[in-house]
């Protein structure tokens, strides 16, 4: 039933379980009482001299030390719950004055559905949307309730100066769906102010979200021992109340939802089930924006400041690929969501910011933080990514004390960092038991194939550990020469046939090296650690630079909400877990063979929408470069590389440019 029927099944369902969860604080503040109860049934009987006796003064003076202690306890608890900061989402919040179609659509949503408008509309980097209470103190002041905002439906009147919820909506919906889609997505989630405007749902959230608050509190690192038992007794008096309340809580969030989509049935149902199909589309559009595109850019300092527009390019490129995705980009002649926002490239560039920091956990500004428009992508981020991977590739390798082109008898004027240098030190010799091609000679027995003796730089056998942050044992730090008095001599080992140094290493206890050779397992290592190194350096310069603020906070453009979330907690959501070393030794080998053919057979660096960064040959991607890469890390074998490069007129001997 909707409308003037009777209130909805899911509304009276939800009611009842938010009086059961209230019921549970109730009985915590009954079991808080009961001692205090006890010691005034006590004193009033001394007081009466129906009590007399020594036994009955010991029992008084018990039962009220007990009370007070156990009151001061309880008030402790409460007033931790009460002001406790509730967790929050990550928003960019547009003013009514930025975006004036946008409120005026939400808010006629809500008259069709006769339910309060929600105070404020916010944008998150999210495929979702969904109602937040941002009520508490520590989340700033609320948003004056509008005079228009109907009565909660029931009969229950709303509580003078409370606010309504606030509008998240998710940033990709607004550029990639239409107006009249958007609409009739939305409808589900504003009818749920309806429901949430009901006093005891309303406490009912309010008092689960605080204890989750207390929760969080407490498990906060402390050094003092009394404030880490305090704390240790908080959370579990807030965790044993969450449980009280965790089948109450979810039925009625499930009330609550059930409620809402039956009242919004009434309102854009035959469109809405079209829209969803747009959810999920936006939602693929925007994880592989983000994890193929945005991420590498991210990784060389550099943000994207136009990620929504970038999920409208990736989608409509995924809807010329794939049939079935015929017919989506047809829409785009309609009106998009994001014409409802008065400046929708200022908040487009205030959300691109935000995601940034959640998902890399870049800083607001900086010397070594800038955005990068998508036409400036493949030089700034393509093109600074591959090289500096190179530059990074050939450092490791002076490392190991892998000999450059110049250290031996080469024609002129291929001096300098080489692809050649790399396949070389790669290969698995196949000629005979002693073949190393490439390489520069064992200083001794024991010595492994491909690097210097043990007297020099890069021994891998008796080296010392260096002091270096992240220095791989067995290499040499990047940040200065090896100190020979802190070198011990290198072991005389027994002769051994070498080939069970270049056979491919698949060590069962180091699954971050394996699927390669001693060799390629070396120099992942060393390129791991070189990674590590730079991002501890990175990290200190950052925290030792203060920022200036940025134009857009000084000119009261929008911008993230600061008061909602905490700077030393970023990333709040790392897009991918950290690389293996074969993946780091991939992508620097994929990079040096870019550099390559830009610099010797006239490729580009380019963007595709889809797979991030790609090499361009006369304006056509190439192909078929990721399996021939994987054939010389996992095997040692280069054949497959250098047939593909003999087919597109890349010279590998010849030096690149680095950074």
């Amino acid at each position: 039933m909707t409308g003037t029927g009777g209130e909805e099944m899911g509304a009276q369902a939800a009611r009842s379980r938010a009086l059961a969860v209230l019921r549970v604080r109730s009985r915590a503040l009954a079991v808080a009482l009961l001692p205090a109860a006890v010691a005034v049934v006590l004193l009033v009987g001394g007081a009466t001299g129906r009590l007399p006796g020594t036994g009955w003064d010991a029992a008084r003076w018990a039962v009220s030390v007990l009370a007070v202690l156990v009151l001061l306890a309880a008030a402790a608890v409460a007033l931790v719950v009460a002001r406790a900061r509730p967790a929050a989402t990550p928003t960019v919040t547009i003013a009514e004055e930025s975006a004036p179609d946008l409120y005026r659509m939400v808010r006629d949503l809500a008259d069709r559905l006769d339910v309060p408008a929600p105070s404020a509309i916010a944008l998150t980097p999210d495929c979702d949307s969904w109602l937040e209470d941002r009520t508490h103190p520590a989340h700033g002041p609320p948003p004056a309730p509008r005079r228009t905002d109907p009565a909660v439906p029931g009969g229950h009147a709303r509580p003078r100066g409370a606010a309504a919820p606030v509008l998240v909506i998710g940033s990709p919906f607004l550029w990639w769906m239409r107006v009249g889609e958007l609409r009739a997505v939305l409808a589900p989630v504003v009818a749920g102010t309806g429901p949430s405007a009901h006093p005891d749902i309303a406490a009912a959230r309010r008092f689960i979200r605080g204890l989750d608050a207390a929760v969080a509190v407490a498990s906060a690192d402390r050094r003092n021992p009394l404030s880490r038992a305090a704390c240790a007794g908080l959370a579990r008096v807030c965790r044993l109340l969450l449980r009280g309340c965790r089948v109450h809580a979810a039925q009625m969030e499930r009330g609550v939802a059930s409620a809402a989509a039956e009242r919004a049935q009434a309102v854009d149902y035959g469109l809405r089930i079209a829209a969803q199909e747009q959810v999920g589309l936006a939602y693929a559009g925007w994880d592989r924006l983000l994890t193929r595109v945005a991420l590498p850019a991210w990784r060389m300092g550099r943000w994207p400041s136009r990620l929504d527009v970038g999920v409208v390019a990736a989608l409509t490129e995924l809807s010329r690929r794939d049939r079935l995705a015929e017919g989506f980009a047809s829409r785009l002649g309609e009106r998009p969501a994001c014409d409802l926002l008065e400046e929708p490239g200022a908040m487009d560039e205030a959300v691109s910011l935000l995601t940034a920091r959640l998902f890399h956990g870049g800083p607001e500004t900086g010397p070594d933080w800038s955005p990068v428009d998508w036409d400036e992508y493949p030089e700034e981020v393509v093109d600074r990514t591959w090289r500096t991977d190179a530059a990074r590739l050939h450092r490791v390798l002076d490392t190991l004390g892998v000999r450059r082109a110049a250290e031996e008898d080469t024609a002129p004027g291929t001096e300098g960092p080489t692809l050649a240098r790399v396949l070389d030190h790669l290969t698995v010799p196949t000629d005979g038991p002693g073949a190393d091609p490439g390489m520069a000679s064992a200083g001794g027995p024991g010595t492994l194939p491909g690097t210097a003796s043990a007297d020099g730089p890069g021994t891998l056998l008796g080296t010392a550990p260096t002091d270096g942050p992240g220095t791989l044992p067995g290499t040499a730090s990047t940040d200065g020469p090896i100190d020979p008095s802190r070198t011990a001599p290198a072991p005389q080992a027994t002769p051994h046939p070498p080939t069970d140094g270049d056979t491919p290493a698949h060590p069962e206890d180091d699954d971050d090296l394996g699927g390669t050779t001693i060799r390629g397992a070396a120099l992942a290592a060393g390129l791991s650690a070189q990674l590590a190194r730079e991002e501890a350096a990175a990290q200190r310069a950052g925290a030792g630079t203060a920022a200036p603020a940025t134009p857009a906070a000084t000119a009261g453009a929008a911008g993230p909400d600061a008061a909602l979330w905490d700077d030393g907690a970023l990333p709040l959501l790392p897009l991918q877990p950290p690389r293996s070393g074969r993946e780091i030794l991939t992508a620097h080998i994929t990079a040096m063979v870019c550099c390559a053919a830009m610099d010797t057979a006239g490729a580009t660096p380019g963007l595709d929408w889809l797979d991030g960064p790609s090499l361009l040959f006369d304006g056509a991607r190439a192909a078929d470069l990721a399996p021939s890469v994987l054939s010389l890390v996992e095997n040692g074998d280069p054949g497959p590389l250098r047939h593909w490069m003999t087919e597109l007129g890349i010279r590998p001997e010849k030096p690149v440019r680095l950074v």
